[in-house]
């Protein structure tokens, strides 16, 4: 658990596939930034598909550690970024899959309201979880 001004937080980084299953889950504190965890989620990508990430995860280490799996991020530049990349916004609408996943998790009312002090009880439930949406696919 993380402390932040609201208290002990948790922060949930998911990957998921184009169906909108969960592929890779990593549970941190809530202070933690995004784009920390981005490349050990990068490790479950197969090579030659493509990442999309908010502007979040715009930074130089994710891209060259997707580029060397043969990876595609379709990130959209942050305001402030000197060199530009590519980026589709068709190809970024696709991105909701993983906002409609977390809809999905949170629908469960243990999950929602985090009953579970233990983090790695949390992380239980959120895979069991993940299991019965795998099933019902």
């Amino acid at each position: 658990m993380g402390r932040s001004r609201g208290g002990l937080t948790t922060k949930l980084h998911a990957l998921v596939d184009a169906d909108g299953r969960p592929v890779g889950l990593r549970l941190t504190g809530g202070q933690v930034h995004d784009a920390y965890e981005a490349e050990a989620l990068i490790e479950a990508i197969p090579e030659g598909a493509t990442l999309l990430g908010d502007k979040g995860y715009d930074s130089t280490a994710i891209r060259e550690a997707a580029a060397a799996r043969n990876i595609w991020a379709n990130i959209p530049n942050r305001s402030n970024r000197k060199q530009r990349f590519g980026f589709s916004s068709w190809l970024y609408r696709q991105r909701n899959l993983v906002e409609r996943f977390f809809n999905r998790i949170k629908q469960f009312r243990g999950i929602a309201t985090r009953y579970d002090k233990d983090a790695a009880n949390y992380l239980a439930a959120i895979k069991l979880i993940c299991v019965r949406l795998w099933c019902n696919a």
